[in-house]
């Protein structure tokens, strides 16, 4: 059964030479119980709301497996919360999720939106010689995990089990609303 291997929340806010002068995206792993509201994690923030968070991107999904992909292709561990991710899951393809597919954890449920959008934030995040073209690559490799809705809010806890509930038959998966298919 897929399952939450962690909650992750924004460490501490980064200086960046983006137009916002700092980012969020440095997330980590926090233990116990996480309250989940309708922005989101509690002591998550983004520092670009136009860009990240919201009602329609409260929560990003990143799948573990994804992850161990780019461990290998990168040559590093990359924790929970790397990716700027609030939920590191596990036994479950965050970009195959289909817009309005319902996730629930406990009392969250939570409501496929909308894919990740690399960026150049991102990119920067990466860092050295692996920046270059991370965004492309990223992007062209299709492991980009999902934003979220919140319909009911609670708290989630790691090594909860991730409940699906099917979105509606013909809605496309996050990889087809990325690729415009």
């Amino acid at each position: 059964m897929p399952s939450l291997v962690a909650p992750c929340v924004v460490h501490a806010l980064r200086p960046d030479s983006g137009s916002n002068g700092v980012t969020a995206i440095d997330k980590r792993a926090v233990d116990g119980p996480v309250k989940v509201g309708r922005l989101g994690l509690r002591a998550d923030v983004q520092a670009n709301r136009k860009h990240h968070g919201g009602l329609e991107k409260a929560v990003y999904a990143y799948s573990q497996e994804d992850a161990e992909f780019w461990e290998a292709e990168l040559g590093r561990s990359l924790p929970p919360g790397w990716f700027g991710e609030n939920l590191r899951v596990e036994g479950i393809d965050a970009t195959a999720a289909r817009v309005g597919e319902r996730w629930q954890l406990g009392k969250v449920v939570l409501e496929a939106t909308m894919p990740r959008t690399p960026c150049m934030t991102f990119a920067r995040w990466v860092g050295g010689a692996q920046a270059s073209g991370w965004v492309r690559r990223f992007a062209a490799e299709g492991r980009l995990g999902a934003y979220f809705r919140v319909v009911h809010t609670g708290a989630v806890t790691a090594g909860d089990p991730i409940e699906v509930v099917p979105a509606a038959a013909g809605a496309p998966t996050m990889l087809e609303v990325f690729r415009g298919a």
